[in-house]
């Protein structure tokens, strides 16, 4: 395969990814759900405060990863925010339980083919690098059976009152009374107070502030 025909292939390949993402967010936001703010209320409740990490390498995943998994954990009430191939489940002993639909992640990075490592040594040139992008399967540990006790278990919830320094400090400067509880962020003007859910239905509890301050 030539280099121009590699590239091309990549760029469909990542056109075609971006494609189906874009559609999924936009379905996620026709549906009043946003995927990556507020979860409060939602399914996404059910879940700790945490990046997505792979539960095997203990690798936390990154950019549009983070997005699609935390809209799986919102769209399906996943209790936590561990994830795992269909092979590294079973390499720890455990496996995917039979009908579960997985969610789709993906891994881009360069290389450097050894036709374009002899041509730029015998031309002096630079070796030009192609973009790659893989696609893998993975499912929540909340998908899998007879997993080890310290991955199958959720994480505890946050302490109760559990909020950021900063943010307590910049409510306490406001003057306006907090309330916790409910599963809505909002002023109430006719009783001049501020309420938010609790901590352990946000993603980020300086989620709370804005409501308060802006």
């Amino acid at each position: 395969m030539s280099n121009t025909t590699a590239r091309a292939r990549a760029g469909q390949d990542r056109a075609t990814l971006y494609n189906e993402i874009t559609d999924k967010i936009i379905a996620e936001l026709e549906a009043g759900r946003v995927p990556w703010v507020q979860p409060w209320g939602t399914s996404a409740a059910k879940a700790p405060l945490a990046m997505p990490k792979n539960a095997s390498t203990n690798r936390q995943y990154s950019g549009v990863n983070i997005l699609i998994l935390w809209g799986a954990v919102i769209e399906r009430g996943f209790t936590g925010q561990s994830w795992l191939t269909f092979r590294q489940a079973l390499s720890l002993g455990g496996h995917v339980r039979k009908g579960e639909r997985g969610t789709t992640v993906v891994y881009a990075d360069r290389f450097v083919p050894n036709d374009e490592r002899r041509r730029a040594a015998e031309t002096g040139e630079d070796a030009q690098a192609i973009p790659f992008l893989k696609r893998f399967t993975v499912f929540n540990a909340d998908q899998c059976a007879d997993l080890p006790d310290e991955i199958a278990a959720a994480a505890p919830p946050p302490a109760a009152g559990l909020i950021e320094p900063t943010v307590d400090a910049l409510i306490k400067a406001s003057g306006i009374p907090f309330r916790i509880g409910g599963d809505r962020a909002f002023y109430a003007t006719a009783e001049r107070l501020c309420s938010g859910p609790a901590a352990a239905g946000l993603f980020r509890t300086h989620q709370l502030a804005p409501h308060c301050v802006a």
